[in-house]
């Protein structure tokens, strides 16, 4: 009885631990944000890639920056629509692991590039969370 007390609290302790690394690891936005260069929609395990064409591309970063803040767990990592370029972390609900997102605005369209920075899949989290954000800047019909 005695061991398999001991087994559970080390268990609870390892886990506890997991979930303090995933939540407190520091974010480099050196790592994580840059100007985006894609030019076309790609999924690839654990991220997603959509280009959207745009009239006036700094408007509509600047939409995308009011969506993805309104977005629960949300944050700004580096950037600012002023620049052309922001990077978002959205932290999953009880786990708090990081995936980032980041949108630029280039000549004629909008690029967002949604990742995981924990383990090979997402279960399209990202892939879900990126074409939520266009559907609220396209409202469908338009």
């Amino acid at each position: 009885m005695k061991i398999g007390l001991l087994i559970l609290v080390l268990a609870l302790v390892a886990v506890a631990a997991l979930m303090a690394w995933v939540r407190l690891a520091p974010s480099d936005p050196a790592r994580w944000h840059g100007a985006l260069t894609f030019t076309k929609d790609e999924d690839k395990e654990g991220a997603a890639i959509r280009v959207v064409p745009a009239n006036d591309p700094r408007a509509a970063l600047a939409e995308l920056d009011r969506i993805a803040l309104a977005t629960p767990r949300t944050e700004r990592l580096a950037g600012a629509v002023e620049e052309g370029s922001v990077t978002y972390i959205t932290r999953s609900a009880f786990w708090g692991f990081p995936d980032y997102t980041t949108i630029t605005a280039t000549e004629d369209r909008v690029i967002l590039f949604g990742r995981l920075r924990f383990g090979q899949s997402d279960f399209g989290v990202n892939k879900a969370r990126v074409e939520g954000w266009i559907s609220q800047l396209i409202p469908e019909g338009t």
